[in-house]
C-alpha cells in the first residue's frame, strides 16, 4: 500500500521523525521533511523496512524534491540530563528550526509531543508508514546517524558501532563489559543487564 502524500489538503505539512531513541551511545538524531503535495517519491516507506542501499538512494532525491528540510542531533551528555523523551522532542525541534520554509501542521511519529512555536501538531502512531513526509524525515534521521556512527568507530572500534549503531545487541554490551562505557554512552540508560555485570570468564 501507498503511503498517504498529505493529512490535509493544501496545507503545508512538516513530517519529523527521530532515530536512535533506543540506542545505548550516540546522539539522538531528528529531521522533518516538507514535500509538495505531488511528490513523486514512490519508494518511501518506514526507515526500519527499507535496505540501508535503498535508504542511502532515498536521501539525495528526497533532498533534492524537499520544499525544505532539516536535520539535528542531540548528545548523550544532553540526554542524560533531560531524559530520552526530551531529547527527541527536543532535536525534533531543533530539525523544525533548520526548515527554510514555515510548515502550518506538524506531523509528528510516535504519541508523545511538545508544541512548537505555536503551530498545530498531530501525533501518528507508526507515523512512518502512513505518509511520506514522516518516512523521507524517518530516512533522513536513520541515514545521518548510521554514517555519524559509522565515523565514530573509527576512533571507538572496541563497540563495533559500525554494524550496531550503538544499539544494545549482545556484542556491543559484551564490548562495554569487557572495556567499560565511553563518553559516547548515554549513562543514564542500562547499558548492562543484570546477568551481565559479573566478569566474563575465559579468553577474550
Amino acid at each position: 500500500m501507498s503511503l498517504l502524500r498529505f493529512c490535509e489538503k493544501g496545507r503545508v505539512e512538516a513530517g519529523c521523525d527521530e532515530a536512535g531513541r533506543g540506542c545505548l551511545a550516540g546522539p539522538v538524531v531528528a529531521a522533518a521533511v516538507i514535500l509538495p503535495e505531488q511528490s513523486e517519491l514512490h519508494e518511501l516507506d518506514d526507515s526500519k523496512k527499507l535496505t540501508e542501499k535503498a535508504r542511502e538512494r532515498l536521501v539525495p532525491k528526497i533532498k533534492k524534491e524537499a520544499l525544505a528540510w532539516g536535520i539535528a542531533e542531540i548528545g548523550p551528555e544532553e540526554i542524560d540530563r533531560i531524559n530520552i523523551l526530551n531529547a527527541s522532542i527536543l532535536a525534533m525541534h531543533k530539525a523544525l528550526d533548520g526548515l527554510t520554509h514555515r510548515p502550518d501542521l506538524l506531523l509528528i511519529d510516535g504519541n508523545r509531543f511538545k508544541a512548537y512555536k505555536q503551530i498545530e501538531h498531530r501525533c501518528m502512531i507508526k507515523g512512518d508508514g502512513r505518509f511520506r513526509s514522516i518516512a523521507a524525515a524517518s530516512i533522513l534521521a536513520k541515514e545521518h546517524r548510521d554514517q555519524l556512527m559509522r565515523t565514530l568507530h573509527e576512533t571507538h572500534p572496541q563497540y563495533h558501532w559500525h554494524k550496531n549503531k550503538g544499539y544494545p545487541t549482545a556484542a556491543h554490551r559484551k564490548a562495554i563489559l569487557r572495556t567499560g562505557p565511553c563518553e559516547l554512552h548515554r549513562q543514564s540508560f542500562r547499558l548492562l543487564p543484570e546477568q551481565l555485570s559479573l566478569p566474563l570468564e575465559g579468553p577474550s
